[in-house]
């Protein structure tokens, strides 16, 4: 019996040897990460995706991206894909926010946590938002144009009338444009609305309204930098450019050249690295059941939403150095590329 017994003790010795340096683990499960994303067109989605996926990997997750050409047929259909493909969350950016409940009640279904990105889905109980303080975006637009213009003819024009988003930059920009507009320091010229948040519809629109115009408007607050360059467009078949304070978001290349030529007073500069980046952490720890660290609650119809939401910054030809340069958001030497030597001097004070 004695050599039974030792030979029982170094089997236990073994397991626990085993069990100590985790042979005897199995593998821990790949997160696996569904981005739908409603269009890839405009300079910075590319951005996103790239730093989201970076991200992701690092962490040991496995993502699964999905675009859709802004098609919300096709995006849903992709999102069935990919949830019969075995996701364990769903990130994504939703085309029309008021119709993409169905994409939440999909997910949920089948018991899939959902992050609402960079547009909240309204009226659907997505588990976060990740996204920019939008209300903090048109704030700034607006405030920008003010203190170099407290008076004049200001045109206003907005975003996807789709898009969510579009109001609450709207709702921001009104908080500034409010007051000086009731005391009449600040007249409306037209208040448009641009489908797609299409550049092409921008110019044509802008075009149009600028018809009646006998002279320059004092303002244009453009609520990104594509309709932004659409405006610009048509200010320039006035010969207008230059003489019209013109707002943007995002930070585009085509924006900042602008900032250094003239036609541009400011854009809005969002960390979509940073974003991106916050979004993939986020994906992560819903799947691992971890808290998410950072978060507050935005209000979602007769619902609050948890969201962690990123500050914004404007920039100006003034600080775009300590900014979209100093960050690498934008490079130096691809802005002088796009501008004329004369005002390189300029980019390197």
């Amino acid at each position: 019996m004695r050599p039974s017994h030792r030979k029982s003790k170094i089997i236990v010795v073994v397991v626990v040897l085993c069990a100590t340096l985790g042979w005897s683990q199995t593998p821990k499960h790949e997160v696996k990460i569904g981005f739908s994303i409603e269009n890839t067109k405009g300079e910075r989605w590319q951005t996103d995706l790239e730093q989201f996926q970076q991200r992701a990997h690092d962490l040991g997750a496995a993502v699964v991206i999905r675009s859709a050409d802004g098609d919300d047929d096709l995006q849903f259909k992709q999102l069935q894909e990919m949830l019969d493909s075995g996701i364990d969350v769903l990130v994504f950016l939703p085309h029309d926010t008021g119709k993409a409940g169905r994409f939440v009640q999909a997910a949920h279904a089948k018991h899939i946590p959902v992050i609402s990105y960079d547009r909240l889905v309204t009226n659907a109980p997505v588990d976060l938002y990740v996204g920019f303080d939008l209300f903090s975006v048109g704030v700034l637009q607006a405030q920008t144009l003010v203190d170099r213009a407290p008076k004049g003819t200001y045109l206003l024009l907005g975003g996807s009338p789709l898009d969510a988003n579009s109001k609450v930059v709207r709702a921001g920009q009104m908080h500034v444009l409010r007051p000086l507009i009731e005391r009449g320091d600040i007249k409306i010229a037209g208040d448009i609305w641009v489908p797609e948040w299409s550049a092409t519809t921008a110019y044509m629109l802008v075009a149009q309204a600028l018809q009646s115009q006998e002279n320059p408007l004092t303002a244009i607050v453009a609520s990104n930098d594509g309709i932004a360059g659409g405006a610009i467009q048509a200010l320039e078949d006035k010969k207008w450019s230059g003489k019209v304070l013109v707002s943007g978001q995002d930070a585009d290349l085509a924006a900042i050249e602008r900032l250094f030529e003239g036609t541009q007073l400011m854009t809005v500069y969002k960390s979509v690295g940073k974003e991106a980046r916050t979004a993939a952490e986020a994906a992560v720890q819903l799947v691992r059941h971890q808290s998410v660290e950072g978060s507050t609650t935005v209000v979602n119809g007769s619902n609050k939403t948890k969201a962690i939401l990123l500050a914004p910054i404007a920039v100006t030809e003034q600080n775009a150095k300590n900014t979209v340069f100093k960050d690498g958001f934008q490079k130096l030497e691809t802005v002088k590329r796009g501008l004329p030597k004369e005002k390189w001097a300029a980019l390197e004070k």
